[in-house]
């Protein structure tokens, strides 16, 4: 079933991409059929890069580094214990130098994984928390979300790229002519460019909230400790709402545990995830139900 969905929604996105490719070669004069070309063409390369580099890209934003058993031997320890849980192949290990308690999981299937801890999660955790997390994101592997997340974020940098070019094209910085385009042209170049991001963002709305909710449940179901991962999300939800992430894009944040950026006040307004309380509420809940 998740393959049927991200091929959903590669395909919802590729339309984006086209629509948005084919404005730009409109706005920069290559006309109609140079201008399809171009949005099937950017359409074509971003799904390409997204389902092969979509991980290192992710991992490239969070300024990560592999590290060796020797490096971290307890994040080698909990990801070699939680490998044999999941009945899936261990995940490189990633660490990223974010200051801001998160951890991430990317990748394209569970033999091709990667799981991404920032340094700032290590220094507030204790053990069974950090094994809560760890088995937060190790549901995400085996219930491969983590395709569809890493597609999401590249395409979604991309509209949001292009829908850059398109508002500097849409003001006459172009170089081409504005008179040629017409005023229906201009505006709807324009709503494009303010459309297309915010269509980038619903869906990433729409692929998080209820994969959040089923890793949470997964997660702690397999590490039997619900309220270790209560207790971690409580902690990070804390640190979330004052401090946003310096090293988080806004393209990926959907990938992260709790959201990066929710210490930006606009970025809180449209959080890619549900929220923390309602999640803690129903680990406890669960906790409850397992007495």
């Amino acid at each position: 079933m998740n393959w049927f969905k991200t091929f959903l929604w590669m395909i919802v996105l590729s339309v984006i991409l086209v629509i948005a490719g084919s404005a730009l070669g409109y706005a920069t004069g290559l006309g109609a059929g140079l201008g399809l070309a171009l949005g099937l063409g950017i359409a074509l390369i971003t799904n390409g890069i997204a389902y092969f580099k979509g991980d290192q890209l992710a991992l490239h934003a969070a300024q990560a580094r592999e590290v060796t058993p020797f490096d971290a031997p307890d994040l080698h320890r909990l990801a070699d214990r939680l490998a044999q849980q999941y009945a899936v192949p261990k995940p490189r290990v990633y660490l990223s130098p974010d200051p801001t308690p998160n951890a991430f999981a990317t990748g394209r299937n569970p033999h091709h994984a990667s799981i991404c801890v920032n340094d700032g999660l290590l220094r507030i955790l204790d053990g069974e928390e950090l094994y809560g997390v760890l088995a937060h994101e190790f549901a995400h592997v085996r219930n491969r979300d983590i395709l569809i997340s890493s597609v999401v974020a590249v395409m979604a940098a991309a509209i949001t790229f292009i829908a850059s070019l398109l508002q500097w094209q849409a003001f006459g910085f172009g170089g081409r002519d504005q008179q040629d385009r017409g005023a229906f042209g201009l505006i709807g170049v324009l709503a494009l460019a303010i459309l297309g991001p915010i269509a980038a963002l619903l869906i990433q709305l729409a692929i998080s909230r209820s994969r959040e909710y089923e890793a949470d449940h997964t997660g702690a179901e397999v590490s039997g400790q619900p309220l270790a991962l209560a207790s971690a999300l409580r902690k990070l939800e804390r640190s979330s709402q004052t401090y946003a992430s310096p090293v988080a894009k806004p393209a990926y944040a959907h990938l992260y545990i709790v959201n990066p950026l929710s210490g930006r006040s606009l970025s809180g307004m449209f959080s890619t995830h549900p929220p923390l309380d309602d999640r803690i509420q129903r680990l406890e809940r669960m906790a409850g139900a397992r007495r």
